[in-house]
């Protein structure tokens, strides 16, 4: 949610394009307003006009060139030739699989650069290739790796220049244009003015003086300009910013010569493909931004920073995927170019840091994928309910609204796993303490919605109110652990939802214990507060931690604010809200005993942020454009990690009419997270009010997520593992082919599901491009649809109760299809496989990872992991197994747990034994002819089974409804090995 500042109770339905247009710009720079950006920027453009003549000043000291013994790293100094007493230091070291990072930073200075970035981002000190042998010279460093040696990594001195090459062919460069340039600490410069008495006077250089700092012909002004910019103090509307330490910002330029596609560095709402930001689209004049902000209502297409910030991109070609991740926490403003179709330009103009360059060698996405995840972690495995329906709004007013609204969805027969509630629960905005006029029992609540299987989720944001009698605020400031104003004494204060309120520093290890307590749903030994009236059913809602500060410049905090170890806000600033999210996922785990998985949602993130929950897209509006665009964000942030997210179901603003309504539930239901939200001028919108015929069709929609959450939850073991996002854009399925490059209006669940949700208007079919030559399926009627090698367009019906979704030919997908209530009431329910056979071998393969849902038990080794295929061993029969894949693979089994030894029979899988858990059918498609006879092997017993005559799998040329068998309740266990035999 977000403030009314700008439009106060003015219902945004109200509001014309251009109204909204004008809210969403004001409050929030352009890099023309921000000092370092014009800097940076400018830089370029003399670059640019200077072409070859341009030199960058920066080169490697030959002289100080040191590798170290056991040949891990190297490290030299860097000198500018134009401060050559500033002194500069380089480090690069190529990890165990082939990542390679670029270490520089400012050696002896009169500050220190902030270098902590990556200690938050990373989960460990990366492990250094010990095989890697630095060979210098008297024009460079290099170093040869990869498997086949495939990868060259060479610095050049004179100047300095970082080239990663595969196969002899350009990958990443950086400094390749030369606009590296890391502004040195210096004394503030003085101007000579005269006193009334003629004599000379010092007064400091002010931004509106422009001061010169050097002759037009000297290399200084030719490299960073003739005048001072915004150096010292800097002002936006009727904020100033103190900038003690002075300038400190970083320009490098990291360009990919060989790569046309570039995608990531979330969040931005724009297309996936980023466009280049020197068009003649005024919503891609600026470079993107990365700089955390509650931006109201959101732009559907532009640069403009949004909640989160995550540094890193992919580019992409037919050849290969690299990555590059550069762990720096402040503002940083990125521009891009494709000068031609095969290569990309991009220039990082970041506020203070050091530089932290991780190249992520690829040379696959999915190699990239893994390279981050080493770095930064892999999506946490969430806790099972948390892949269900989420149903919030701002607000529910009371806990008989709360127990009207879960009497409504199981009256309409509608499944939900979550009830949210927004900030008007808390006594005055008073996070944990309830409002008790409209919440007397708050307990009772919680236990009447937990007692149906359901759990809560409240909200808790870090704004804290600044007063004696709310305990949370009383404690911070007797510990001192709140975030300091300019010259560091006292406690920031600020404006939020809770009136004046200051904000807690988690930067601050003394902090962290003590926000964990808080969360405990008992009294504390040592006396302090804690929620007791709070249960375990009740998970978090992580809002406004940008931070937000109604009355702060850019609705944030000041720059100059100081947090612990005297770090500056602008050094961290990016980082914030990473920290909020993560002690409070420890604070929600840590109040049972065991610890059970938390469910955070955060708004604001970084790197690494994907360790602690899921994150949704902000404040949208109930509009197509934000619709379709949600889409886009989505994948976007899966491609950096992020891969648990979704976008308001509805729209956060607006009313939407039916139809739109129905559409949005038709793209959150493909959605990992999947919640409907809306702010509280809206009507309400609860799927239960809708009219025939559209709340039967959202009640199949919430239907079919139910089915597939055990697809959901497999694959959620995948990216906790490997770091693969849940949804793939078509050119992470299929990199080779460039007509995916630039899709993301359609995409795949897994590798096995093909979605392209319908985001316009009256729309009665699509168009949906098949990238291989390969049968599809339709998941809903099973109609048969074959791609071309050469990729190919189909046009399929899409009528209002209709959503494309195929079943990719080689697929075996696991589905419980049994209507529940909630996703507790299914943990025993029986299984379907939709078993999808390819039309070149009539083969499929699929899997299924299940555990308990909640606690840790799976890391110990408790949990049932299955591979299902169907192949042809000959002609005349088709064979369907299932084998246990952790017994086989116990080291990758879940979330980078090794387990040196996995027992099958685990209690997890006895218990489901126990209850006869059971595959009860199977529906086969694509079956190559009449089946003579379908048994369990080791059983004489025929099965019950039907076929319907269509298209076979291998029938390349044909199109049409495919032949189907359907196998009726084989009778086996889904935690054992078993095998059914089809006789053709």
């Amino acid at each position: 949610m977000r403030s009314w500042t700008v439009l106060g109770a003015v219902s945004l339905c109200l509001l014309s394009a251009s109204d909204v247009l004008a809210v969403k710009t004001h409050d929030f720079k352009t890099c023309s307003q921000s000092g370092f950006c014009r800097r940076g920027r400018a830089l370029a453009s003399r670059a640019q006009a200077a072409a070859n003549q341009w030199k960058s000043p920066y080169s490697v000291d030959a002289s100080s060139v040191s590798i170290a013994s056991d040949q891990a790293k190297f490290t030299a100094g860097v000198k500018s030739s134009l401060y050559p007493d500033v002194k500069f230091s380089l480090e690069l070291r190529v990890h165990e699989d082939g990542v390679v990072r670029v270490r520089m930073d400012e050696v002896g200075g009169l500050h220190k650069r902030y270098d902590e970035a990556a200690s938050w981002a990373l989960i460990q000190e990366p492990t250094i290739h010990k095989k890697v042998k630095w060979t210098a010279s008297k024009k460079d460093v290099r170093a040869s790796f990869g498997a086949n040696k495939e990868f060259d990594i060479i610095v050049a001195y004179q100047p300095l220049q970082v080239t990663l090459l595969r196969n002899g062919k350009e990958q990443v460069v950086l400094n390749g244009k030369g606009l590296l340039h890391m502004e040195h600490f210096r004394s503030k410069a003085v101007v000579m003015t005269e006193t009334e008495e003629g004599e000379p006077k010092p007064e400091a250089a002010a931004e509106d003086a422009q001061q010169v700092l050097a002759k037009p012909e000297d290399p200084k002004a030719w490299f960073e300009g003739e005048t001072e910019d915004g150096l010292w103090e800097e002002t936006f509307g009727s904020f100033t910013d103190s900038k003690p330490k002075g300038p400190e910002s970083l320009s490098i330029d990291i360009n990919f010569p060989n790569h046309g596609v570039v995608y990531g560095i979330p969040q931005h709402a724009t297309r996936l493909a980023l466009p280049t930001t020197s068009g003649e689209n005024p919503f891609f004049s600026d470079p993107y931004r990365l700089y955390n902000a509650d931006v109201f209502e959101y732009i559907a297409s532009s640069t403009m920073s949004l909640y989160g910030s995550i540094p890193l991109l992919h580019a992409h070609s037919v050849d290969s995927t690299v990555g590059v991740f550069h762990a720096v926490g402040s503002e940083t403003w990125i521009d891009v170019a494709h000068p031609t179709e095969k290569s990309t330009e991009t220039h990082w103009i970041s506020e203070s840091g050091i530089m932290d360059v991780f190249l992520l060698p690829g040379p696959t996405p999915e190699d990239v994928f893994r390279q981050y995840s080493r770095l930064t972690g892999a999506a946490v495995l969430p806790a099972y309910f948390s892949l269900g329906y989420h149903q919030c709004r701002w607000n529910y007013v009371s806990t008989d609204d709360v127990r009207t609204v879960q009497k409504r969805f199981d009256e309409e027969d509608m499944p939900v796993d979550v009830f949210w509630l927004d900030i008007e629960y808390s006594e005055d905005h008073k996070y944990m303490i309830w409002e008790k006029k409209n919440f007397p029992d708050p307990v009772d609540m919680i236990n009447d919605v937990a007692a149906l299987g359901r759990k809560m989720v409240v909200i808790v944001d870090p704004h804290v109110k600044r007063t004696q009698d709310y305990p949370v605020y009383k404690e911070a400031s007797e510990l001192e652990v709140l975030v300091k104003p300019k010259g560091g004494s006292g406690e920031y204060e600020g404006w939020c939802w809770s009136g004046s309120s200051s904000w807690i520093d988690f930067f601050n290890p003394t902090s962290w214990d003590w926000w964990i307590s808080l969360f405990k749903p008992h009294k504390l030994d040592n006396g302090r507060w804690s929620w007791i009236d709070s249960t375990e059913a009740v998970h978090i809602w992580n809002d406004m931690n940008e931070p937000s500060v109604f009355n702060g410049p850019e609705i944030t905090m000041p720059k100059d604010n100081i947090h612990y170890g005297g770090w500056e806000h602008r050094d961290v600033h990016n980082i914030n809200g990473m920290l909020y999210s993560n002690l409070t996922s420890q604070a929600v785990a840590a109040r049972s005993d065991p610890p059970k998985r938390p469910f955070v949602l955060t708004r604001a993130f970084y790197a690494g942020s994907q360790r602690f929950g899921a994150m949704w897209t902000g404040d949208n509006l109930g509009t197509w454009e934000h619709m379709a665009v949600g889409i886009k964000m989505v994948l976007s942030n899966g491609i950096a990690g992020m891969t648990f997210s979704g976008s308001d179901v509805g729209g956060f603003f607006g009313n939407p009419e039916p139809e739109m309504l129905v559409r949005w539930y038709q793209v959150g239901v493909f959605a990992p997270f999947f919640r409907a939200h809306a702010h509280l001028d809206t009507k309400r919108r609860e799927p239960y009010l809708l009219d025939e015929p559209y709340k039967g069709i959202v009640r199949d929609i919430l239907r079919l997520r139910y089915s597939m959450l055990p697809i959901w939850y497999t694959l959620f073991r995948e990216t906790s593992v490997t770091g693969i996002p849940v949804l793939r854009p078509q050119y992470v399925v299929f990199p080779k082919d460039p007509n995916g490059f630039d899709i993301d209006d359609q995409y795949y669940i897994g590798t096995s599901l093909l979605v392209k949700p319908v985001t316009s208007k009256g729309a009665t079919e699509a168009t949906v491009y098949l990238g291989e030559d390969q049968v599809y399926y339709d998941y809903f009627t099973y109609k048969a649809y074959r791609g071309s090698s050469k990729g190919k367009n189909i046009t399929v019906s899409a009528e209002l109760y209709q959503v494309p979704l195929f079943i990719r030919g080689g697929s075996i997908l696991p589905t419980r299809e049994r209507a529940r209530r909630s996703s507790s009431s299914m943990k025993h329910d029986p299984f379907t496989l939709k078993i999808a056979l390819d039309q070149q071998s009539s083969s499929a393969r699929g899997e299924l990872y299940l555990d308990d849902g909640e606690s840790y038990d799976h890391q110990k080794g408790e949990f049932v992991w299955r591979e299902f295929r169907a192949e042809k061993p000959n002609k005349k029969t088709l064979r369907i197994t299932s084998k246990d894949l952790a017994a086989e693979k116990p080291g990758v089994a879940v979330e980078g747990v090794a387990l040196a030894k996995f027992d099958p029979s685990n209690a997890y899988a006895k218990s489901l034994e126990k209850e006869n858990v059971r595959v009860e059918r199977l529906v086969v498609l694509g079956v190559p002819g009449l089946p003579k006879s379908v048994k369990v092997e080791g059983s004489s017993e025929e099965l019950v089974w039907e076929y319907i005559q269509g298209v076979a799998a291998g029938e390349s040329k044909k199109e049409g409804y495919t032949s189907i068998l359907k196998i009726k309740d084989p009778k086996v266990l889904v935690t054992k090995d078993w095998a059914i035999t089809v006789q053709l």
